[in-house]
């Protein structure tokens, strides 16, 4: 009987013991390891391995989605395949990847190569007959599967500066090649020295009794002592039973001093994980959840990036795992919390912040103001009165918070302030207002959207008196009418090509073309400034006439004709 006791107690103390040193250690179980092949790709582009920007960085309404390798800050380094496979896609676009090439590859992944120049001759002359076929320079081209089959290491372009690129470099993205997901690149071996932990450079404290946007959160000095940091003050203690953490952090890489991406941060309450964050793998159609993961309002306006430790209410899907309370720690009566933070990179360098929190004794609840309209994430949010109505879809909002309407007189016209852009909207939202235009056109009446000094233009749409167009931001909104046709000017012609740019009133272009004796002609319109014509076979020597057509998103025409000889 007392070995069958002793047994019982044994066995019951294996169990405490494996559960203690699950919630103690066993976080890294939420965050599967990770076994990418080490050796199967290559780097992509000639020159030191080196990287300016990493997987996971913070963009503006996107995460960075791959690596820019670095280029030696030149244009036309030969850019490789960095696996065997065939090439699968090319995509031609004035803004964004610029000049890009999908590879397809046997082990079910798809590597991206973006802001590239020429391609390799046979893939360029194909890709230029496709487009004088489909009379379009911006293309995105699914490629038959048998047509450019590519070796490991082989050459497929040049290295550039196209699109949405603010200087020389290659963007080397890693996708799932069945869901487009894009993977983090950093994980498959690449030769990039990395012994450097990241830097934690501020915590931010919240007060989840409140929307994160409706409050300024509590910035907690750190200090770094015998490796570890920790609150100057010492113990916190804060007017609320309900906390959740942000932290401004960036990882280095060794002999750099570039601040990229974190890879992991997790957040230990009493040596029990309850959140975290990972950046592994991120789908393009999630990309815009950055805007949740960090305090957007203090960010909007010229604020540091705070990452938050916490799920948002409204933050679907993305890169966290959390407990049932997504991250937000309860703070009960005098209990002092003990509370850890890791932040990794992907070598495994780790830094870690340490604290103990606890609710004051007798805190305050916060003051609210109940005669504005709440709107909440998870449901359909509706506005109207007399001059404006709108909706937010179901998924559009990450927080709570107190909505905010202004009209504002003028002379000629109203406008109508909704909210302001610190509160980030995840879909697009219809707007509506009413108009009374002594215009039997109303084709010509466009939306404006204004905050700052940013502003934007939408075609709108007539329905019995009111005036309908989409936005993803709040903001000032006014109709005006727009007949202004865009502006063909700064005409150039030299004895390499022909340029020349186009200026709107609106700044958005619905259709261009260009006609060479007739025959359609391909400009480049990179980055979406110059329109560029490079002489080659399609202009012989001799006299030529060039027809420009250009008209802008409400039908506003313009053409001109060129004589010239070459």
């Amino acid at each position: 009987m007392y070995k069958v006791l002793m047994r019982k107690m044994l066995l019951s103390f294996v169990v405490l013991f494996i559960s203690v040193l699950f919630n103690t250690n066993g976080f890294s179980q939420l965050f599967v390891e990770k076994n990418y092949p080490h050796e199967y790709f290559q780097w992509p582009v000639a020159g030191t391995v080196s990287i300016a920007a990493n997987f996971g960085e913070l963009r503006p309404n996107h995460y960075h989605m791959g690596l820019d390798a670095r280029t030696e800050r030149r244009v036309n380094l030969p850019v490789y395949a960095a696996a065997s496979g065939y090439v699968a896609k090319v995509k031609i676009e004035p803004y964004g990847f610029g000049r890009c090439i999908y590879i397809n590859h046997p082990n079910g992944l798809t590597t991206l190569y973006a802001h590239l120049n020429d391609f390799y001759p046979a893939l360029e002359k194909y890709i230029t007959d496709q487009q004088y076929i489909l009379q379009k320079w911006n293309v995105f081209l699914d490629i038959p599967a048998d047509l450019f089959p590519v070796n490991k290491g082989e050459f497929i372009a040049f290295s550039g500066n196209t699109g949405g690129s603010q200087g020389p470099h290659l963007h080397f993205e890693i996708r799932d090649t069945k869901t487009d997901n894009v993977l983090n690149p950093l994980l498959f071996g690449f030769a990039i020295p990395d012994l450097t932990p990241p830097d934690i450079l501020r915590l931010a404290v919240y007060d989840r009794c409140l929307s994160t946007y409706e409050q300024t959160p509590k910035i907690i000095p750190l200090k770094k002592i015998n490796g570890i940091y920790q609150p100057v003050a010492g113990e916190l203690i804060v007017n609320t039973d309900k906390v959740s953490f942000a932290i401004t952090a960036y990882d280095r890489y060794t002999g750099s001093t570039n601040q990229n991406g974190i890879y992991k941060a997790e957040l230990f309450d009493n040596d029990v994980a309850v959140s975290g964050f990972e950046m592994d793998s991120i789908s393009y159609d999630d990309t815009r959840y950055l805007n949740a993961h960090i305090d957007y309002k203090m960010r909007s306006k010229g604020g540091h990036y705070m990452q938050h430790l916490s799920n948002l209410p409204g933050h679907l899907k993305g890169i966290y795992k959390t407990n049932n309370e997504n991250g937000v720690i309860s703070l009960h009566g005098e209990d002092t919390h003990s509370i850890k933070i890791m932040v990794s990179d992907v070598a495994g360098n780790t830094s870690t912040i340490q604290l103990k929190i606890k609710a004051a004794e007798n805190f305050t609840n916060p003051v609210v103001r109940p005669f504005l309209q709440m709107f909440h994430p998870g449901f359909i949010n509706v506005f109207e009165n007399d001059s404006v109505r709108f909706y937010l879809p179901e998924k559009s909002l990450y927080d709570s918070f107190r909505f905010r309407y202004v009209e504002i007189p003028g002379a000629t016209v109203t406008v109508y302030q909704l909210h302001e852009p610190s509160v980030p909207l995840h879909n697009y939202f219809p707007l509506s207002i009413r108009g009374n235009f002594i215009t039997a056109d109303t084709s010509k009446i466009i939306m404006k959207r204004s905050y700052g000094s940013k502003a934007d233009y939408v075609k709108s749409i007539w329905h019995e008196g009111w005036y309908t167009a989409w936005f993803r931001e709040f903001g000032n909104f006014q109709l005006m009418v727009d007949r202004t046709p865009p502006i063909i000017s700064n005409v150039s012609l030299t004895k390499f090509r022909i340029s020349f740019t186009i200026v709107d009133n609106t700044e958005t272009l619905k259709n261009f073309s260009a006609y060479l004796d007739g025959n359609w002609l391909r400009f480049t319109n990179d980055k979406g400034r110059t329109f560029i014509y490079s002489f080659d076979d399609r202009c012989s020597p001799g006299p030529h006439d060039l027809k420009i057509y250009v008209e802008d998103q409400v039908g506003n025409k313009s053409e001109k004709i060129f004589h010239f000889t070459r």
